[in-house]
């Protein structure tokens, strides 16, 4: 398993995506596979960045595992802002035009649609949501 914690920050994007990229490579997971987890990450991560602890900055952790014995990978994020159930709410009807549906839901729905299982607890103080696909 590998871990990288850094500033809950928009500008620290690259890097978790350069750290995730790294991880998928040793896993050898392949290039259609880790453009659809990258695109996760990006939303999941850029989602704490954002609202997880308002004005103030706190820390995010992205874990990664290599499940070989189902070809998976499981991706947790944590933050210790506060508790948010993204899968608590009701995702958007998709069905409607653009402008009768309501704001946000949109990146945790397409994560929901493109990874194998997503999953949310707070424990120890801390959101963790985790993913895990098929690489």
């Amino acid at each position: 398993m590998a871990e990288l914690v850094v500033d809950a920050l928009v500008e620290n994007l690259n890097q978790v995506l350069a750290f995730t990229e790294e991880q998928l490579d040793l896993f050898g997971c392949s290039m259609k596979f880790a453009m659809k987890i990258q695109i996760a990450v990006e939303e999941i991560y850029v989602n704490i960045a954002h609202y997880a602890y308002g004005n103030e900055t706190g820390k995010a952790s992205v874990l990664m595992e290599h499940l070989p014995d189902i070809s998976s990978v499981r991706i947790t994020f944590k933050d210790s802002g506060t508790p948010y159930n993204p899968l608590a709410h009701e995702d958007p009807d998709i069905t409607l035009e653009a402008e009768k549906r309501s704001i946000g839901g949109l990146g945790i729905l397409m994560v929901k649609k493109t990874m194998d299982k997503v999953e949310y607890e707070f424990k120890d103080g801390q959101n963790c949501l985790t993913i895990t696909t098929t690489i």
